[in-house]
C-alpha cells in the first residue's frame, strides 16, 4: 500500500461529527525534535495522537508545538477532523487482514473471547480506540510508531462485513 492509497481511502470515508461523540483519547507516541538553526537549537516536541469512541469510530492525528501539552491537544484536534467509522464483529474482527504503509506490515487476526488485545506499543491504542476486545496483532517490518498506526489504519479500512461479501459473491447472506 502506498502513502497516497491510505489517503485516498480516508478521503472517500464519509465525515463524522466529533460533536456528537464521546471520544476517549490515546497518546501513541512524543518525540523531542531538535532543529539546528543558526542561533543554536530550537526544540519542540510532535505527538501522535489515536481518537475513538470504542464503538468502531476511530481517527488519528499529529501534533507539533513547543510544548507536550500543547502538542497533544492540536494531535486530538487533527485526529477529530480525520474520524473513520469500521466494519467490525464485536468482540473482534471478521477475517484476518494485512495492513501495509511504506515499509510497515500489520497483520491482525481475529482471536477467541477472554484473549484480549495481543499488540505491540503502538498498535495496542488503536484496538482500544476501536473497541476491539480479542485481536492478535503483529508489526512486520519498520516499526516507526506512525507508520504502524497508518499501516493499522489501513488494515481497519480493509475489513469487510457480511453483507458486503455477499453482494461481492452475488450470494444471499444465508447461503455465507
Amino acid at each position: 500500500m502506498s502513502k497516497t492509497s491510505l489517503k485516498v481511502k480516508l478521503k472517500r470515508q464519509p465525515r463524522l461529527d466529533a460533536g456528537a461523540l464521546t471520544l476517549k483519547e490515546y497518546v501513541v507516541s512524543v518525540s523531542r525534535v531538535t532543529k539546528v538553526v543558526k542561533g543554536g537549537k530550537n526544540l519542540s516536541f510532535s505527538a501522535l495522537v489515536v481518537v475513538g469512541d470504542g464503538n468502531g469510530i476511530l481517527g488519528y492525528g499529529l501534533g507539533k508545538a513547543r510544548e507536550v501539552p500543547m502538542a497533544i491537544r492540536k494531535g486530538i484536534e487533527t485526529a477529530k477532523k480525520h474520524l473513520i467509522k469500521i466494519n467490525r464483529t464485536p468482540p473482534t474482527i471478521p477475517h484476518p487482514v494485512i495492513g501495509r504503509y511504506a515499509a510497515t506490515r500489520v497483520l491482525l487476526k481475529p482471536a477467541p473471547e477472554g484473549t484480549g488485545v495481543i499488540a505491540g506499543a503502538p498498535v495496542r491504542p488503536v484496538m482500544e480506540a476501536a473497541g476491539i476486545e480479542n485481536v492478535f496483532t503483529k508489526v512486520i517490518g519498520n516499526t516507526n510508531p506512525h507508520n504502524a498506526v497508518k499501516a493499522t489504519f489501513d488494515a481497519l479500512l480493509s475489513l469487510k462485513d457480511k453483507q458486503e461479501v455477499a453482494a461481492l459473491r452475488g450470494k444471499a447472506l444465508q447461503e455465507l
